[in-house]
């Protein structure tokens, strides 16, 4: 079978960096970069719920990291705060989603 990436690459703008931050204050942007990245998956399993949005499967905490996230829309970098974008997919109807 297949594997595929389920992230999609586009063409970003490139920010110069500013050469006046302490490595200190680098850091600290990181960390809130990544915290937020990450942020969005714990509210769609509160908000949707351990259930596959396809398949119906159910989870609970112990295989909870079978369950993925899924934009509809394709870009990950929207992500609002109701969840409207979002859908909880298992890995398999994940790729499944990805393969048509």
């Amino acid at each position: 079978m297949k594997r595929t990436s389920y992230r999609i690459h586009r063409t970003r703008s490139v920010k110069k960096p500013n050469l006046t931050k302490s490595v200190d204050e680098i850091v600290r942007d990181l960390q809130q970069v990544s915290q937020r990245k990450n942020d969005y998956r714990e509210r769609s399993l509160k908000l949707h719920g351990l259930i596959c949005a396809r398949c119906g499967r159910e989870f609970d905490h112990n295989n909870a990291h079978l369950l993925t996230v899924h934009h509809k829309d394709g870009n990950h970098l929207h992500n609002p705060p109701d969840g409207s974008n979002w859908e909880n997919l298992c890995i398999y109807c994940h790729d499944e989603e990805h393969n048509w």
